[in-house]
């Protein structure tokens, strides 16, 4: 008996296109050989007219970043009575606001680094930037890492090491959006935690740790080979990595996630564990850290990828 039909969603007009693209052409040969009927569509304009005709069962979002991961899939497909792999509009969206999902962790007790939130606005319209001197006392002093609120894949994000730099970079992340995010720099080990939890079962997949050659974890340090070593699982006494499993898991429900999530933290010298950041919709590339950790866990990619897809089945209307 041939299996359900799925559309594997992927590419688009975000900056993430090429990786985009890059998992959701793996996304589509993991279901193929678990026998799925696989629909591979670059996103277009002629996507719902697409959908409407395919019918497919469900949707695999293999998109990242602008439109993939704020909500606004999501709630397109949710318009279309399509079931779809990932968290729903509201963890979209909650997850895609990097400042707003930070007042969250604040709300819900989970360590996150000390940040100012501003945006092109609030420069333009109320004179922002005559407060910048301000930033290393609310702080606790440089270096501070600046990124846009609203990207993926570390795009726009700079360490600053002193006031004469920040609004160089501060115009660099608004370049990307409207708003951008000064964050205390904690020096430590980067850990990436992914949590996959579908019909089958809730699970926290062992810790990445991630050391960039540059000592910056940017587009670049991601996404050229040989710039990053990654360990899994992470090189962690066993009570350290305990706080970081249950800061993902915790993290995960807080923004009311489902199926995927990957976590980013960083632990400080002093093992305090903070947490960044969540992606709802994490790369599913060669190099990407949640098939690195499901690896480590015992599950191959297309074990992982049916799992998505068996869930999103689960729940078609």
């Amino acid at each position: 008996m041939s299996k359900e039909k799925v559309a594997v969603l992927m590419g688009g007009r975000s900056l993430e296109r090429e990786v985009s693209l890059t998992s959701g052409r793996r996304v589509s040969d993991a279901l193929q050989e678990r026998g799925y009927k696989v629909l591979a569509l670059d996103v277009t304009a002629d996507l719902v007219e697409t959908l409407r005709a395919e019918k497919p069962d469900c949707c695999y979002i293999a998109l990242h970043g602008k439109y993939g991961e704020d909500g606004t899939i999501q709630e397109l497909l949710e318009f279309l009575g399509i079931s779809y792999t990932g968290p729903g509009v509201v963890a979209s969206a909650l997850a895609w606001d990097k400042s707003v999902a930070k007042y969250l962790f604040v709300q819900g007790g989970v360590p996150t680094p000390s940040w100012i939130t501003l945006t092109a606005d609030a420069f333009k319209e109320m004179g922002a930037a005559t407060a910048l001197d301000l930033v290393p006392g609310e702080l606790g002093g440089f270096p501070v890492a600046v990124k846009p609120s609203k990207q993926g894949s570390a795009l726009g994000l700079a360490k600053v090491a002193d006031a004469e730099s920040l609004p160089e970079a501060l115009l660099t992340a608004l370049s990307y959006g409207e708003a951008a995010v000064i964050e205390k720099w904690v020096e430590g080990c980067e850990l990436a935690v992914s949590v996959l939890d579908v019909e089958d079962g809730f699970q926290v997949l062992p810790p990445v740790e991630i050391q960039a050659k540059s000592g910056l974890f940017d587009f670049n340090a991601m996404y050229t080979a040989g710039e990053t070593d990654y360990f899994v699982p992470a090189r962690l006494e066993p009570d350290r990595a305990h706080i970081a499993v249950d800061l993902a898991r915790k993290v995960h429900e807080l923004l009311g996630c489902r199926d995927l999530s990957r976590v980013d933290m960083v632990m400080a010298e002093d093992g305090t564990v903070y947490v960044l950041e969540c992606n709802t919709s994490p790369g599913m590339t060669e190099t990407s850290l949640l098939p690195m950790a499901a690896e480590a866990a015992g599950l191959s990619f297309q074990d992982v990828v049916e799992r998505l897809v068996r869930a999103a089945l689960s729940r078609r209307p």
